[in-house]
């Protein structure tokens, strides 16, 4: 009987490589990352926290069956949960997730890098825990600041030329490979069980982004990066236990991500990974809102405030017109019935509506009561978005990465107001000198919301503390979370 030896086994991709390499090798020395990432942190935790508020939220959390035991698990921030690593990333990243809060990083793709702290901090808790039981040193947080830049910066390079989006492919696909190698780096794989881990989550099935747009616009864009945290972990622990990898999952034809799922073209490069993601991040501090209507409703409070002085009303407006950039065009220019919270902070025209009328946007003006009002339907119906082609053209320059929204307001009297136009949103790099003070009154009214005035000052002391901050152990700074 003749026999033929199969293929030969495949090199790994070279993006996996690049991805294993900056993440067992690459040591981060930039001390603005470091001091952006503390911002991140405290930033995000605030996020989770207010989420914790609304009960669509809250009834995903907890362990899967109810009861659960999990000694030296991981903490949700918030809550009395000690869960294992997989389901505390999924509570962690829904909270963090859930009120389109939390920073924002705008390319060809757009996604959220801090989404990645749900797999990292999880994981990084239940392995400090566990090290404590037996004896052993924690983790830092330190070390939880560079896995999280590390990821920032894997999500945001491959984010800044490939634009899944336009295959129908949901961002959070980049929170799972970037979550699940720097998962691994901590697991402490080596090069080959990186690759390993990194090749799984390409492989894994990866969700499609009709949750985010009509007519199926719906809740799940508020979990959506939990889950895809939950199964980091999973992925970065099979890794760990010695599970295979596929080498050739971008580029093996017919069967490879890059013909099956995005249309045979190769990822692209802009730069190669250091800490450029983190060092540009854009903080949304201002409304939770979907970042490319932040500039936007800033000009509408603006021009609430110009209302008011004149002793007109929204009811005066006859027409608005929003210059506005290409990605805003294809994400929340949305006209027509919303059907829920999810629908409404992803349409600009509800966004604009609301600080109009009332001179507020927060995260209740999303909800059932709040919508009833008849005058903002009427008020969207006058509001007509068009593209300013150098807006487009600004948002993807890399020594710019602008996010601008004009506004312009006709009278139904035929006069009108002049354009309000904002470039940059308070919480880019251009604006940090007056979007930090912001942020940090953010994480105080988030953290008040949640414990008593002593607990409160226990995480303020470390949380501002930057030097203190980064040499705490992961656990006991958690612990300082627990309600």
């Amino acid at each position: 009987m003749c026999t033929h030896p199969g293929p030969a086994h495949p090199e790994p991709d070279q993006v996996l490589l690049d991805i294993a390499d900056y993440v067992l090798n690459y040591e981060i020395r930039s001390p603005l990352a470091y001091e952006t990432a503390c911002h991140s942190l405290i930033d995000t935790l605030g996020c989770g926290l207010e989420a914790l508020d609304y009960p669509a939220c809250t009834k995903l959390l907890g362990p899967i069956v109810p009861g659960t035991l999990v000694p030296n698990g991981a903490r949700v921030p918030g809550t009395r949960f000690e869960l294992d690593p997989v389901q505390a990333a999924f509570n962690i990243g829904t909270t963090i997730r859930w009120l389109d809060f939390n920073d924002t990083w705008l390319a060809a793709e757009w996604g959220h890098p801090s989404d990645n702290l749900a797999g990292i901090l999880a994981v990084a808790d239940w392995l400090s825990r566990n090290a404590v039981a037996s004896g052993k040193r924690p983790l830092l947080i330190r070390d939880v600041l560079t896995a999280l830049i590390k990821a920032y910066e894997i999500q945001g390079c491959i984010a800044l030329e490939n634009a899944f989006n336009e295959v129908g492919l949901d961002h959070v696909l980049l929170v799972k490979v970037a979550s699940t190698a720097v998962l691994a780096g901590l697991l402490g794989l080596n090069r080959e069980g990186i690759i390993n881990a990194v090749s799984l989550a390409w492989v894994d099935g990866q969700p499609l982004r009709t949750y985010r747009h009509a007519p199926n616009t719906g809740s799940r864009k508020s979990w959506a990066a939990g889950d895809a945290s939950s199964r980091a972990v999973r992925l970065a622990l099979m890794a760990s236990s010695g599970e295979m990898g596929y080498p050739s999952v971008l580029t093996a034809p017919l069967w490879g991500f890059y013909d099956v799922l995005f249309k045979g073209r190769p990822l692209r490069f802009q730069r190669p990974y250091g800490s450029y993601v983190m060092e540009n991040v854009l903080f949304k501090i201002s409304f939770p809102a979907e970042f490319h209507s932040q500039t936007a409703v800033e000009a509408a409070m603006s021009i609430h405030a110009q209302l008011k002085a004149l002793g007109k009303s929204a009811e005066d407006i006859g027409k608005i017109t929003i210059r506005t950039h290409q990605a805003c065009l294809r994400i929340i220019d949305k006209p027509g019935p919303l059907h829920n919270p999810a629908d409404r902070d992803h349409c600009i025209q509800y966004m604009l509506a609301v600080p109009l009328l009332f001179g507020r946007l927060g995260a209740a003006d999303y909800e059932d009561g709040v919508a009833a009002d008849p005058r903002i339907d009427v008020l969207r119906e006058k509001m007509v978005c068009v593209e300013e082609r150098q807006f487009t053209l600004d948002y993807h320059d890399p020594e710019k990465r602008s996010i601008a929204n004009g506004l312009s307001v006709e009278f139904t009297d035929g006069s009108r107001l002049d354009e309000v136009l904002v470039e940059y949103p308070i919480g880019h790099r251009r604006r940090r000198s007056e979007g930090l003070p912001l942020l940090e009154a953010k994480f105080r009214s988030n953290l008040a919301r949640r414990f008593p005035a002593r607990q409160q000052q226990a995480i303020l002391d470390i949380s501002l503390d930057h030097s203190l901050l980064l040499s705490t152990p992961v656990n006991d700074y958690v612990n300082l979370y627990v309600i």
